[in-house]
């Protein structure tokens, strides 16, 4: 089995993580006489992760090919600018935390400590004046970057809402077309080879039996290959993450929909609202040591905007990833390889970056020690780069009087988030490492945003004039609005290009 050449890769279970895998597996190995296979029951439901997003999730699909609009009206989305958080920092207060850039660099230093020396000199204006999204956001406008739109509308960075069921069922068309054979039927027995301790088959409640070479364990939080036969381990951050339970429904949209998601503090964790084109996503997220289940759907109905369409789900699960993500010949991807809370839309961006990963370190044999530890390496490290940045977030509140944001305020945290922390409040002095997902702007967000941010700024910035300064910050607010208004509004834009039919229950 050892010197066996990677020819057939399994995929246990569909969903997001398992179309998302077989159709970029389609795309990337079909040519190269690799057979894709896709093992998945409709008698199991899926877990439907994501249906707010990031901005890699654009790159993801034009990898795949997939034109924007196609994608768009197929899976009822509508467009995403960021996140605006209520009551994270006091419990009236409320930021936006802006895909792109704030502002423009100046003198070759960061916009942000420009802006910083600005307040120091009396200027009231929020970072939302200098960023194009937020702009954006708060007027309801988009128009999509194109290259005749100019430097100044092409910053504007954006991702999606979109209903991951309908994603999934996309995807399944894109990779069967593709070659991806879809086998249905239970998984009832993992066949392992009795040396060397790797899978060789798949044995189905049908009778069927899924021989491979190389397989992919996206049977969500069952892990049924990667724990269930390998045993790889759970590394538990629900001490710093503590939210363990969801519960959510879609309600009917009231009004033309927001191109960003609302995410609003509650007293022992946070709700969601995501507009699609069709309805509205609501979901309340919680932890059981300081909330009922039944306490946590009251609070989200009575906060719906609209009539509930769907019963509530109830959702549990932990805050961690497996100790090894790729063990023998099977790679988790997507909530087997470990689950992060939903708070930053990280959910789809971790099964894109397994795949991704993946398809770089795609291995020639089925064992392949080299590239299973450097697989391992690298989403271990992506996991803790955003780990690291939902803490954030809890540990900055100032809320204060209520048991659950009590304990995260004060509760210690990774050394690795408290130097950036540090960095960040002294001087507003930021460093990204690696490949580390959230930037500058992200960080600055958060800390301005819940009033611990930058207390000074880098002393190189006083190098412009004062008058300089005023004039170059009032020019950047001007251009940025001028930009904003031009734009069509959100819902104009999906009529003129990617709008969806009606829903069923519209129609």
């Amino acid at each position: 089995m050892n010197g066996t050449p990677i020819k057939r890769v399994v995929i246990a279970g569909g969903g997001s993580a398992g179309w998302m895998t077989a159709a970029a597996l389609s795309k990337f190995c079909g040519r190269a006489g690799i057979s894709v296979t896709l093992v998945e029951s409709e008698a199991i439901g899926t877990v439907g992760v994501g249906e707010a997003t990031i901005p890699p999730i654009g790159k993801f699909n034009d990898h795949l090919g997939i034109k924007e609009d196609d994608f768009v009206r197929e899976t009822q989305a509508t467009y995403k600018l960021g996140i605006e958080f209520v009551g994270w920092g006091a419990s009236e207060e409320r930021y936006f935390h802006p895909f792109g850039t704030y502002g423009f660099d100046l003198e070759g230093m960061d916009f942000h400590q420009y802006w910083q020396r600005g307040r120091d000199l009396g200027e009231d204006h929020s970072l939302d004046d200098y960023s194009l999204n937020a702009l954006c956001a708060y007027g309801g406008k988009f128009l999509r970057p194109e290259a005749d739109h100019g430097p100044v509308i092409n910053k504007l960075a954006y991702a999606f809402h979109f209903d991951a069921g309908l994603y999934a069922a996309f995807l399944r068309r894109l990779a069967e077309a593709r070659g991806v054979t879809r086998v249905e039927g239970r998984i009832e027995h993992v066949e392992r080879d009795p040396e060397s301790g790797l899978i060789r088959a798949l044995a189905l409640d049908n009778t069927q039996r899924i021989e491979g070479d190389l397989f992919v364990d996206c049977t969500g939080f069952r892990a049924m290959l990667i724990e269930g036969e390998f045993e790889a381990g759970f590394e538990d951050w629900s001490h710093w993450l503590p939210v363990n339970r969801a519960v959510a429904v879609a309600c009917r949209r009231e009004g033309d929909p927001a191109p960003y998601t609302r995410s609003t503090a509650r007293s022992a964790g946070w709700q969601w609202r995501i507009p699609l084109q069709h309805r509205t996503g609501n979901g309340h997220v919680y932890c059981d040591a300081h909330m009922t289940a039944e306490q946590a759907e009251e609070q989200l109905v009575a906060s719906l905007e609209g009539e509930a369409l769907t019963s509530p789900n109830h959702l549990r699960f932990q805050t961690g990833h497996r100790k090894r993500f790729w063990e023998g010949n099977c790679v988790a991807i997507g909530l087997s390889s470990g689950f992060m809370e939903p708070l930053e839309s990280t959910s789809l961006h971790l099964i894109q970056s397994g795949i991704a990963k993946l398809i770089s370190l795609f291995p020639s044999h089925a064992e392949s020690r080299v590239e299973r530890e450097e697989y391992n390496r690298l989403m271990r490290d992506d996991f803790e780069h955003i780990r690291d940045f939902l803490i954030l977030h809890y540990k900055a509140t100032r809320r204060e009087g209520e048991p659950f944001w009590d304990y995260v305020r004060t509760m210690s945290v990774p050394d690795t988030l408290t130097q950036k922390m540090d960095l960040l409040r002294g001087s507003g002095r930021f460093f990204k490492y690696d490949a580390e997902l959230f930037d500058l702007t992200s960080w600055l967000a958060v800390a301005e945003g819940q009033g611990w941010g930058p207390e000074g700024h880098n002393p190189v910035a006083d190098a412009l004039s004062e008058n300089d300064l005023r004039q170059s910050l009032a020019n950047m607010r001007g251009t940025l609005a001028k930009a904003s208004g031009a734009m069509p509004t959100h819902q104009a834009f999906i009529d003129r290009y990617c709008k969806a039919p009606p829903a069923e229950w519209a129609r």
